[in-house]
């Protein structure tokens, strides 16, 4: 293919190329949330502003033309050509480039947990006997070269097919999922009660267990690993007793926006369904405000017999 010139001016005006009013001229259909647009890639929301997305799943943005290399599968010449051509023919998507299917691997396993433990107790003030029954199904551990704490997601089968990963360093800020992560199957609990909880993040979703311990193991809880509500559907496909949601996402605005979307859904489809909103702007921050734990000593850790975990009595503030 010959190469392509396009001016610093001509790339800017590509850049700048209003993508509510491309994806009209296109036949898409979208939806207005405040001073934004809604529009699915699938069953997953993108957020449109402007000549700005933002995939709420994947975690990832760009301006106009990465949007069209992205969900049209241009290459960039193509994008810029047609955006500089004010959008108003038909866009054509093309063949997605066959990639060869790579089978989901779970990163490898250090051979003690002493950093993940360190962050988890002290750090994020998880309770103990909450962190040992994840760590004896093996839903949570520690990395090999990195150190970060891995939280497993199982299919019925009991087959692995979901990582997200946190960093554990003082100050690291590293988040993100295993290559091949199937989001339905991220990281889950699932109980014989008709209540489930759901959670953008494993630490919320652990920490708000550990001040509501009372019977925990009974109920049904998940991590979106973002807030998407794909795992909680792939919940209810598992667990037939699943009767009423309590959606349990940040209280900041891209958090409660998800959390009455999904309530929307489940409402429309006779689901019973209440949102739980964390004092603080997470779950994770509220236990840490009460106190979380008492230092824990990290140099040993000898995790118990979990037939001898028993739960602890009921909070008064809230009772599961």
């Amino acid at each position: 293919m010959s190469f392509v010139y396009f001016s610093e001016s001509q790339k800017e005006q590509a850049r700048r190329t209003d993508l509510a009013k491309l994806l009209h001229n296109q036949g898409e259909t979208l939806k207005r949330s405040g001073k934004e647009w809604e529009w699915k890639d699938g069953s997953q929301k993108v957020t449109i502003r402007g000549n700005l997305w933002f995939h709420q799943y994947d975690r990832i943005g760009g301006d106009a033309i990465d949007f069209v290399r992205r969900f049209y599968n241009k290459d960039y010449p193509e994008a810029m050509e047609f955006l500089l051509g004010d959008c108003n023919g038909t866009l054509v998507t093309s063949p997605p480039v066959v990639k060869e299917a790579k089978p989901f691997k779970l990163p490898p396993k250090n051979d003690t947990m002493r950093r993940v433990f360190a962050y988890l107790l002290n750090r994020r003030g998880i309770d103990r006997d909450v962190l040992y029954a994840f760590v004896h199904r093996n839903m949570i551990y520690e990395s090999e070269k990195y150190h970060n704490v891995v939280f497993v997601g199982y299919d019925k089968d009991g087959i692995p097919r979901h990582a997200s990963m946190r960093g554990t360093g003082s100050k690291s800020t590293y988040k993100g999922n295993a290559p091949n992560s199937q989001p339905e199957y991220s990281f889950h609990w699932l109980g014989s009660s008709n209540k489930l909880y759901l959670f953008e993040a494993p630490i919320d979703m652990l920490s708000f267990i550990s001040m509501y311990k009372n019977s925990w193991k009974n109920h049904s809880y998940a991590a979106s690993c973002s807030v998407s509500d794909r795992v909680l559907f792939q919940c209810f496909k598992d667990n037939q007793h699943i009767e009423k949601v309590y959606i349990c996402f940040d209280k900041d605005d891209p958090g409660q926006a998800a959390a009455y979307r999904i309530s929307k859904k489940l409402s429309d489809m006779g689901i019973q369904s209440e949102i739980l909103i964390p004092i603080h702007k997470d779950w994770n921050e509220d236990r840490l405000a009460a106190g979380g734990n008492e230092p824990h000593f990290c140099a040993d850790f000898f995790i118990p017999n979990e037939d001898k975990m028993g739960d602890e009595e009921p909070c008064q503030a809230f009772q599961l």
